[in-house]
């Protein structure tokens, strides 16, 4: 079998800034003393009368990056997920979610595939916070097609944006003819008729390989990516709920406030299924190394089986 191609997606957000910059001069990137981490570093060396390092003062990040955008820039403000969303939420809130201003957040080290970096720096918060701020677009992407793809989407939509990126190097699955990223709109990567996988992020490669060990049991599971948690594609979420019943929601982030909570809050307002989610339960991570945490979290692919063969009902 070929070797399956694996890219962070941090990779993926530096190599797309490049590119954007170059197509768009009102670009400009803005870092907090993490560049070579969040790989912004790659824009810095091409323009770097565009990119600005803020220092150790996230809050502060964000209080720039609102002003640039107050002058017609297109500032992406960049750092740790637990920094991002979690120590700058108030000037987020405050000085880009209420006044809604074109302000791009590139959050890196999402999750729990930090690894070894541990509970403090694994932010499992993140898309829950950020859901929570009106008019405040949330996008989780599944891979290095997909992320690029988003931060130019991201960039093009007028108003404030959340990007989720990762630290570890995840396989590509969006490397296909017709691949089309659009905010708002998931993607169904496999048909079944007994269950549906719905997920986000670098889980959305493990729910195909749960999928594949389900047909072999003889439950037709059906996946679905997605990629932007707000707006969720609720019309897709609402044909799957009626055509298989059982929905099951995968991410690598806690089981509450995420993709699992929005998609509840679809299913409760419009019924037509039930709902199991899987991800972080209410915990903090720990410390390990990223692999070996997403199996011990039951993310990865056999995980995901386990947690879900029973869920499905009866065998055909």
């Amino acid at each position: 079998m070929p070797e399956v191609k694996k890219i962070a997606t941090r990779e993926s957000y530096g190599n797309a800034l490049v590119e954007l910059g170059k197509k768009y001069e009102n670009l400009v990137v803005l870092d907090a003393d993490l560049a070579n981490a969040t790989k912004t570093d790659k824009f810095k060396k091409v323009f770097p009368e565009r990119h600005i390092d803020c220092g150790i003062a996230e809050a502060n990040m964000m209080g720039i990056a609102a002003g640039l955008s107050a002058t017609g820039k297109v500032p992406f403000a960049s750092t740790f997920a637990m920094f991002a969303a979690g120590r700058a939420f108030e000037q987020v809130r405050n000085s880009i979610g209420y006044p809604h201003l074109n302000v791009k957040i590139g959050a890196t080290h999402a999750g729990i595939s930090v690894g070894e970096d541990g509970a403090t720096h694994q932010c499992n918060e993140d898309m829950a916070l950020m859901r929570a701020i009106p008019g405040m677009v949330v996008i989780n992407p599944a891979d290095d097609v997909e992320a690029r793809a988003a931060v130019e989407a991201a960039y093009l939509h007028d108003g404030p944006v959340y990007l989720r990126f990762g630290r570890l190097a995840v396989p590509v699955v969006n490397d296909r003819p017709g691949y089309c990223f659009e905010i708002g709109k998931g993607i169904q990567l496999r048909d079944g008729t007994d269950m549906t996988l719905i997920a986000t992020g670098l889980c959305v490669s493990h729910a195909l390989e749960a999928a594949e060990m389900l047909a072999g049991d003889g439950i037709s599971a059906r996946v679905i990516n997605i990629h932007t948690i707000k707006p969720l594609d609720e019309e897709l979420v609402q044909k799957a709920a009626r055509e298989t019943g059982r929905l099951v929601t995968i991410e690598e982030h806690s089981v509450i406030g995420g993709l699992g909570s929005a998609v509840c809050e679809v299913v409760g307002r419009y019924g037509g299924g039930r709902v199991k989610m899987i991800g972080i339960q209410d915990v903090f991570g720990e410390s390990g190394p990223a692999a070996e945490l997403i199996h011990k979290y039951g993310l990865d692919g056999e995980g995901i089986y386990r947690q879900v063969k029973d869920f499905a009902g009866s065998t055909k």
